[in-house]
């Protein structure tokens, strides 16, 4: 099945202005509203093209047959390329083999095209349904019209309609010019879960072909003709700036054409070839201011935090009143570090200004946005802008933002010529966004028979809406109540928030904040049971035993998916010799977690054997792709547990490559058992929640084998 790159008309028409950027936050309530009414917004003009039937934005029937879903999400890996075409085919009652795929540019006509936040299928589960439905009954009546028969009498079926009384069939090539000529339905029957033929299915995916081959276009293979390449040499110090260059060195390179300064804190060099730019810069002298930051370090960050552990918080969530519990009380401080997303695939970007346009060719998850900062910073209007979005060599939150775009767009303006900026991996991990570090005190109170009756969580770290410029509520970063959620019932509890400020950039990275608060808390609950003398999963399950919506989550779904990951992995039943288990379980994006975590420990260090991973996340629209995200999530996470920190000296980020960054290794990977609940309610995230229960999940097993604790991250620090 072929995958096309190029932009399709109907998805280039602009915006006559919008915001600059747009939180992760904003894009998943845009999202939530447009799932219920979006579908009257984003249909088009129907028409015939050249013989084509275009009901909407998402679909295109040739006369040929082939049928062409556009898909206004990136794919960077999780598989949208695959099941958000699986969607609209069920309802269409297409032949899958006659699907073709095409990547829709930045547009009005798809509302947030924001790939982040575990939401592409849930936020467009019910519009590209809804295409589908509205394509099939418009074709159903095309062919009724043609046969002269009753609309009753003919059904959809495998890319054709079928005239149930005399056995007549009409593919939805040959309907598509009559089926153009009719109004578009806005609320067409949907189909039920029953009756899916396609949704549900392990379909193979349709871009694996293209990437086995090498046919695949990724940001970093994409050219133009003409083209330059560009390197930055930027403040190696946070905040810091350019106070003076001397360019002659540079200049000296074979095929350096272009030296100069495109902000206060870089500087481009452009040559013929990416080695000549790297070469270029290497030679170039800079001097640096490097501002109040030149003496930021890692230690005094931390001591900041844990001294804001005593200022005012503000509550997340509450149950009871804590102020009037006694008893046998237990605490504990845990910490996370700074951590970079290190995508395999470092930044890149390819723009082009022409004086009065300018297009880009970007692996973003944020085409939009890609849009609009780029417009602003060369001086056009949005719709003077053009963003072609390519496939991503990994994301994990990074192309979230698009500092990489405007700065090919500047470069391309300043030195007249297509230009492709290149990132190397020091300059990725070094001038990045990063999770932020933050600090949790937390402690409960233990009744006569062991059990808690009073459960607090202290979290204290920075804001990364807030440092991006999206202002406080009630002094609450946006993102943090939502990902810090609270699905036990304590009979008294308080969960609360001290928003910090740092000066290290922050960016949205897997999990965002929800691996924080589940590190802290799901590892505490086990330093809970302990002390009580509590199997862990026993204390969980009485925490959940009744069902309950607690801030909007549903304790029988956690239970559930906790019990499944418990009975999956043979919790509580004789293991091998040395071989210990944790378990832990939290809820993020809409999506509840399990895991259980089988290790051995290893000259003082833990091999992971066996995760066993379980989720709920409502439909499934592909097992075999969920499959591939639990997996993914959980070895992202264990690298992130094990070996990922960010550390701060004189100003600077201290690692710059894998050997300082270390990565999992494959013989460090452990067997991922992925399980998913069974459920018709609609499909929620698949790509982030797996990540926080991983963590808690292993250093609970770590204290089953060794009785210490670990309250700090990474664990081979």
């Amino acid at each position: 099945m072929a995958t096309d790159l190029r932009t399709p008309a109907a998805a280039q028409e602009q915006p006559s202005g919008s915001p600059a950027s747009r939180s992760r936050r904003d894009f998943l309530i845009a999202g939530a509203a447009a799932g219920a009414g979006l579908v009257i917004g984003f249909y088009l003009p129907h028409k015939s093209s050249k013989g084509a039937f275009e009901p909407n934005a998402y679909l295109r029937i040739a006369p040929d047959g082939k049928v062409t879903v556009v898909v206004a999400r990136s794919e960077m890996g999780q598989g949208v390329w695959t099941s958000l075409p699986m969607i609209l085919a069920e309802e269409l009652e297409a032949d899958w083999k006659q699907i073709t795929i095409e990547q829709a540019g930045a547009s009005t006509l798809y509302g947030d095209q924001s790939t982040g936040g575990s939401a592409s299928v849930r936020t467009t589960w019910d519009p590209m349904r809804k295409a589908g439905a509205a394509a099939r009954e418009m074709l159903i009546s095309a062919a009724a019209l043609e046969w002269g028969v009753a609309r009753s009498a003919c059904k959809a079926e495998n890319s054709a309609i079928v005239h149930a009384e005399s056995g007549r069939r009409l593919s939805y090539g040959q309907l598509a010019n009559r089926a153009a000529t009719l109004p578009v339905p806005t609320d067409p029957p949907l189909k039920q879960a029953k009756d899916y033929k396609i949704v549900g299915k392990p379909l193979s995916r349709l871009d694996t072909a293209d990437k086995a081959n090498g046919s695949a276009i990724f940001g970093i293979d994409f050219r133009v003709p003409n083209m330059k390449y560009a390197v930055l040499a930027r403040s190696p110090v946070i905040g810091g700036k350019v106070a003076g260059f001397d360019d002659k060195e540079s200049r000296k390179i074979s095929g350096v054409s272009y030296v100069g300064k495109v902000s206060d804190s870089a500087i481009a060099v452009v040559a013929d070839s990416a080695w000549g730019a790297m070469e270029g810069r290497r030679v170039l002298n800079v001097s640096w201011d490097e501002g109040p930051n030149k003496d930021l370090n890692s230690a005094a960050i931390f001591e900041s935090l844990k001294k804001s552990a005593s200022g005012k918080a503000v509550p997340l969530y509450t149950a009871g009143d804590i102020s009037k519990i006694s008893g046998r009380r237990i605490e504990a401080a845990y910490q996370l570090p700074f951590m970079a997303h290190a995508p395999m695939e470092p930044g890149n970007c390819v723009a082009e200004f022409r004086g009065s346009s300018c297009e880009i060719w970007a692996p973003t998850q944020v085409p939009q946005d890609v849009r609009d900062s780029v417009a602003q910073a060369v001086g056009l209007d949005p719709d003077q802008v053009m963003v072609n979005i390519t496939l991503l060599g990994g994301g994990f939150g990074r192309r979230l933002e698009h500092d990489y775009a405007v700065e090919a767009a500047l470069v391309s303006k300043a030195a007249k010529a297509p230009i492709k900026v290149i990132w190397t991996r020091e300059d990725d991990m070094r001038f990045s966004t990063y999770r932020p570090a933050s600090y949790h005190h937390l402690s409960a109170v233990l009744d006569g028979q062991g059990w808690p009756v009073l459960f607090s969580h202290r979290i204290v770290m920075p804001g990364i809406n807030v440092q991006k410029g999206f202002p406080a509520v009630d002094g609450i970063d946006s993102e943090v109540k939502d990902e810090a959620s609270f699905v036990y019932a304590f009979p008294n509890a308080l969960v609360d928030y001290v928003m910090t400020d740092t000066s290290v950039p922050l960016g949205w990275m897997r999990s965002v904040n929800a691996l924080q608060a589940g590190f802290a808390s799901e590892s505490f609950l086990d330093e809970i049971a302990v002390a009580g003398g509590k199997n862990p999963l026993e204390l969980r399950l009485r925490l959940l035993a009744k069902d309950e919506n607690l801030n909007g989550w549903q304790t029988g779904r956690m239970r559930a998916t906790l019990q499944m990951a418990a009975d999956k992995a043979g919790w509580g039943k004789p293991l091998p010799a040395g071989h210990h288990q944790g378990i832990a379980c939290f809820a993020s994006f809409n999506t509840y977690a399990a895991e259980v975590v089988e290790i051995s420990m290893e000259n003082d260090k833990p091999r992971v054997h066996r995760v066993i991973a379980a989720i709920d996340c409502g439909q499934v629209i592909n097992p075999r792709i969920l499959e591939q995200q639990i997996e993914g999530g959980v070895i992202y996470a264990l690298t992130n547990a094990l070996r990922a920190q960010i550390t701060i000296d004189k100003g600077r980020v201290v690692q710059g490559n894998f050997d300082q960054y270390e990565p999992l290794r494959m013989n460090e990977a452990p067997k991922v058992e992925a399980y998913s609940v069974e459920s018709t309610e609609a499909p929620t995230g698949a790509g982030e929640p797996p990540v926080p229960p991983l963590a808690p999940a292993l250093c609970n097993a770590i204290y089953s084998a060794t009785k210490k604790r670990i309250r700090a991250l990474p664990i081979l620090s």
